[in-house]
């Protein structure tokens, strides 16, 4: 299957992939990723990207499309790919379907995370970090550490990322509503958007894409 993710931050898009992935025996293609490969490899498209990172621009579509279409030619993919934060825009959503289109292939749905606006807030704003090692992760309401403010793991200090105030979650989400969310519009003309929600236990999530994924496959 090609699949697209979609859902706003904190819907726990990577987690999902990752999982849907490993189901489906397909590549799981997280744009992060792309960027980071690129940039480490020093390719061209690497260079570019970081030229326009390194000056706090953003990358500009056409670069992000390069290095997504360089990705999914790769054999790994010809049987199918899950993507992850790419498109980001009804352009890059219309580039890929050019792209598609040339190769003769489609995609054969779009997976859309639903969660509730208060609970993105609460999920990544609730989030405390260890100062030591940014992999020991916390969260006060749903992973709490056993003494406020200090990791279980390493006693270091947990502190909240600039990224994960309130006031940044706030300003991400209004970033994804007005450029990301008009892509379900542009799909769902397509009919290819299955909704599902992405509340309770990451299992229960991944259960539930796979059955909605499943009968999107048997409708064609």
């Amino acid at each position: 299957m090609r699949i697209v993710l979609v859902g706003p931050p904190g819907a726990g898009k990577g987690t999902q992939a990752a999982f849907l992935a490993k189901n489906l025996s397909i590549p799981h293609i997280s744009t992060g990723d792309l960027f980071r490969a690129n940039i480490s490899r020093q390719t061209e498209l690497g260079k570019l990207a970081k030229s326009y990172m390194d000056a706090g621009n953003l990358v500009p579509d056409e670069v992000t499309i390069a290095m997504a279409k360089d990705r999914m030619e790769q054999s790994d993919a010809r049987g199918g790919f899950l993507l992850d934060g790419f498109p980001r825009n009804v352009s890059q959503a219309e580039a890929l379907d050019e792209m598609l289109k040339a190769e003769t292939m489609k995609l054969d749905a779009v997976l859309d995370l639903e969660v509730p606006e208060d609970e993105v807030v609460k999920r990544i704003a609730g989030r405390r970090v260890c100062r030591n090692d940014s992999s020991h992760v916390f969260h006060v309401s749903y992973k709490p550490a056993k003494q406020e403010g200090v990791c279980d793991i390493c006693g270091g200090e947990l502190y909240q990322r600039d990224d994960d105030s309130e006031e940044t979650v706030r300003k991400r989400l209004e970033v994804y509503h007005t450029q990301t969310e008009p892509i379900i519009d542009y799909y769902k003309a397509q009919g290819l958007v299955v909704t599902i929600s992405a509340l309770g236990k990451v299992e229960e999530v991944t259960g539930r894409a796979m059955e909605a994924l499943k009968q999107k496959d048997g409708d064609k």
